[in-house]
């Protein structure tokens, strides 16, 4: 949260399972920011790869949901995806 609230980025990848906050809690607190921050584009990264678990992180507010083990073109096609969508801002 901290790197989200002193750098600007074009994508956020967040692992779902993470020590202190889990990546629901996450993305929860970063859509609840107000401009830009708040908006940024948002990949889950997690080894939960159901339906469901997919449906959690879209719901939480996450763009694209993305299982492990990670396949190194589909990140990258995911991330090209997210650039290239215009922004609420920019419609």
């Amino acid at each position: 949260m901290e790197r989200v609230l002193r750098e600007k980025a074009d994508v956020l990848l967040s692992d779902i399972g993470m020590p202190t906050e889990d990546g629901y809690a996450l993305i929860r607190r970063i859509r609840a920011l107000s401009g830009d921050r708040g908006r940024i584009p948002a990949i889950a990264v997690t080894a939960c790869a159901r339906a469901e678990d997919r449906s959690k992180a879209l719901e939480a507010g996450y763009q694209l949901h993305l299982a492990k083990p990670l396949d190194a073109s589909k990140l990258v096609a995911m991330i090209a995806s997210l650039v290239e969508r215009p922004t609420a801002s920019h419609r």
